[in-house]
């Protein structure tokens, strides 16, 4: 692919839910401008945007891809976005490349709830935004309903440029509303159009529709609004200036008319993004950090060479794959630039256009052009790369913590051996997991956005690099704490052959609030008990704590005082009290009314209204208590504070509840009581497994 010069270079994001059609639009695109020399299909797995096994196998998109193609002069990369709720991490983060937007709507469904997640995504980022109305060829199929979903969610700003003609299976052409042209496209064709006159049935509406949208662009520009009171309408290069300045001022979101998998309407929505959507020189400035200060960084042509990277990919043949937009100046293949976040210097060989997995090489890229590099040492997603005479950082995207976390272990022992590397790099490519050994079960834990997420991560593993591993629930990281105050002696008296061993202590245990964890007050007076054997009584204390009392599990948010004891001047040493603290903790348990805590997580859930009522009653059964809620639209999000032991199961059971259309979101927010029945079960489990290990 030849060098296309700042001007003539679009960004696009493909947006919406998932499943609306975006893998197939941009199949649709790349095969109508030439790219493909045939019509690739989402469903039999070809497509050059879901190249992923884990695409392929579960038909839809996990990552975001690039495809770039040449179209009418100007060069589109387009970005193939997840539009299913666990993946849209992912991307956000590839928004931060894009210039434009095209929001995908099905035209059964009209606007579903990862649209609008993805619609704020884009308000975010400042994007120009354009709405496509697919799967028009589908049975059940509106545009007119489909329309009334979008004003509804979107304002009068969202305004139709396209009418289709015909409906459902005879969907088979699109009446541009801007240049009053009607286009026909046959069955199974190549993508172009026949352009016509419009029909005689469709004359009326488009009139209408035309003049509605004629009235939009005139009212944000004086001139074209004392043009259209003179005239009554705009000629038509007014209407695309007009247009094309409303669209990039996020006034104007144009409707457009699609059917992807039959290939109607991918020539006039690339028309569409060449012509009207903002060139990367057009694009408000982004937030950077130059010499220590926050300053404000638009695409510059001329400034010295600066990239930014968006998003990592780990190859098992190429290795670590990275994407990036060239923020500044011209990047020739070969260059030597500075990773602003780890100092070092980085040799961008054999640079290249993305093309789905494939990465064809080009000689250099100028500035807001996206690129592809392989083997860079250290840069990672939302790194920097700047000449030295050029050092700014520019802002990355903020990643939220994962959902939910599973335990995850090796089958086998050659397993344990590979799982950290292969690890190691998914971790690199998805900055939405975490991986972590937890301190108090002891269990490595996966964290992400949801079940089918980490289910993806150990499909990979196993793909691409050979390692087998087993998810579970994690154990459930129970404490134990006091209830009551008891003051207790802890005496330690043993007499062997030689010195014995004597310690005496006397405590106070007594109960913190939530969260104070452990506090220790020496109130010895008069040398009761020597200064040097202080530190073992608060060591054999927090060894007891540990160990439990109840069932196991540390005990937490306790005081203890150390008021009297005594000691032997030969027999006496650090071991001696360490073991006096341990029973006096230990009869101070049984008095101080213990009692078991569990974690409460605090849980977001956003969902369509209709299943909120549902979805607030099952917090209920789960004893939850909810806290709050908030109406954006027709999303309604709702907050509730929810015992970690009852919702482990809880993505599986709100994607069955809700047709996988709500997300949530948890992260722990306190300890509280278990309940006594609970309560119970938990101590008796405890003890059956206490019970099983000293059997074995």
């Amino acid at each position: 692919m030849k060098v296309f010069e700042s001007s003539d270079v679009r960004n696009v994001a493909l947006i919406g839910h998932g499943h609306c059609g975006k893998t197939s639009l941009a199949a649709s695109m790349l095969f109508t401008a030439g790219a493909t020399d045939r019509h690739l299909k989402a469903d039999e797995g070809n497509t050059i945007t879901d190249f992923d096994e884990e695409e392929v196998a579960r038909k839809l998109s996990v990552s975001s891809a690039v495809a770039a193609v040449a179209w009418q002069r100007t060069k589109l990369n387009l970005i193939d976005t997840p539009g299913y709720n666990i993946f849209l991490n992912d991307t956000r983060s590839a928004l931060i490349a894009a210039d434009g937007a095209l929001a995908l709507v099905d035209g059964v469904a009209g606007v579903e709830v990862s649209t609008e997640k993805v619609w704020q995504f884009a308000e975010e980022f400042k994007l120009a935004c354009a709405i496509v109305v697919n799967k028009l060829d589908r049975e059940r199929s509106s545009f007119e309903r489909a329309l009334e979903s979008i004003q509804d969610r979107f304002g009068r700003p969202a305004v139709p440029i396209h009418l289709p003609i015909g409906s459902e299976k005879n969907f088979t052409g699109v009446i541009d509303l801007i240049r009053m042209r009607a286009h026909a496209y046959n069955a199974g064709g190549n993508g172009k159009a026949t352009e016509g006159s419009i029909p005689a049935d469709s004359q009326e509406a488009a009139n209408k529709a035309h003049e509605a949208l004629v009235e939009m662009i005139a009212e944000g520009n004086d001139e074209l609004m004392e043009e259209f009171f003179a005239t009554g309408t705009l000629p038509v290069e007014h209407i695309v200036s007009g247009l094309k300045q409303a669209v990039r001022e996020r006034r104007i979101f144009p409707i457009l008319c699609a059917a992807a998998t039959h290939n109607v309407g991918s020539d006039l929505i690339m028309n569409f993004a060449a012509e009207l959507f903002p060139s990367p020189l057009e694009r408000p400035p982004v937030e950077a950090m130059q010499d220590g200060k926050p300053v404000e960084k638009s695409i510059a042509p001329k400034e010295a060479v600066s990239a930014f990277v968006f998003k990592t990919a780990a190859d098992p043949f190429a290795g670590r794959v990275t994407y990036f937009k060239v923020t500044s100046g011209l990047l020739k293949d070969d260059a030597h630039l500075t990773n602003m976040r780890s100092g070092v210097s980085e040799r961008l060989a054999h640079i290249a256009t993305p093309f789905g997995k494939a990465m064809q090489p080009i000689t250099e890229l100028r500035a807001g052009d996206i690129g592809v590099v392989a083997k860079l040492k250290e840069t990672l997603t939302s790194d920097t790369l700047c000449e030295k005479t050029n050092c700014v950082i520019y802002r990355g995207v903020d990643v939220p913590e994962p959902s939910i976390g599973f335990a995850i272990s090796a089958k086998t022992r050659s397993d344990e051996d590979r799982l950290s590397t292969a690890l190691a790099k998914i971790l690199e490519e998805d900055r939405a997991l975490r991986f972590y050994r937890d301190p108090q079960t002891k269990e490595f834990l996966l964290a992400g956005n949801g079940q089918q997420h980490l289910e993806v991560v150990v499909s990979r593993l196993k793909r691409r690099y050979g390692v087998e591993v087993e998810l579970k629930a994690p154990k459930i990281p129970y404490r134990e704490t006091v209830r009551g105050v008891a003051s207790v002696q802890g005496r330690h008296k043993k007499q062997t052959g030689g010195h014995g061993q004597f310690g005496d202590c006397w405590i106070k245990i007594e109960p913190l609030g939530r969260g104070e964890k452990f506090q220790f007050v020496n109130d010895i007076f008069g040398g009761a008990i020597p200064k040097q054997y202080i530190p073992a009584v608060e060591k054999g204390i927090v060894e007891a704590a540990e160990q439990g009392f109840v069932a196991g599990y540390p005990v937490t948010d306790f005081k203890v005082t150390l008021y009297d004891g005594s000691y032997h001047d030969v027999d006496s040493s650090e071991m001696a009290f360490k073991l006096a603290a341990r029973k006096a903790f230990r009869a101070a348990m049984q008095q101080a009314k213990p009692a078991l805590l569990e974690p409460i997580m605090k849980v977001e859930v956003e969902t369509p209204t209709e299943f909120a009522g549902d979805l607030m009653s099952d917090f209920n059964g789960r004893r939850g208590r909810i806290s709050g809620m908030d109406l954006k639209g027709n999303v309604q999000s709702i907050f509730a504070q929810v015992p970690m032991s009852e919702m482990l199961s809880y993505q599986n059971d709100l994607t069955s509840k809700t047709q996988g259309r709500a997300s949530f979101r948890m992260e722990l927010d306190h300890y509280d009581y278990v309940p006594g029945p609970q309560a119970e079960k938990i101590i008796s489990a405890a003890k059956h497994r206490l019970q099983v290990d000293e059997e074995e």
